[in-house]
């Protein structure tokens, strides 16, 4: 997948896990892509690790849900790491 498509999967699985779990979060769409690329790559581990499956192409279901899995799971890894700064 090239470097568009990360991009574009970032900001959607980000996006998605922003809409999943919802509440204040300190960032923009600056921070929800990059949370959504790094949760991707952070996905494909998890998918690897457990499943035994990594990410496929743009238009396979389960590259997205481990993107969004991903993208869960560093959102709420970046919601502990900067909580007690956003609930002001």
């Amino acid at each position: 997948m090239g470097i568009l498509g990360w991009i574009v999967l970032g900001l959607l699985a980000g996006a998605i896990a922003k809409a999943i779990m919802p509440g204040r979060d300190p960032g923009g769409i600056i921070i929800t892509m990059l949370l959504g690329i790094v949760g991707a790559i952070l996905g494909g581990f998890i998918g690897q690790a457990l499943f035994g499956t990594d990410l496929g192409t743009f238009f396979d279901m389960r590259t997205w849900l481990l993107a969004i899995l991903g993208a869960i799971v560093l959102l709420g890894i970046y919601r502990l790491v900067t909580g007690s700064r956003a609930r002001t």
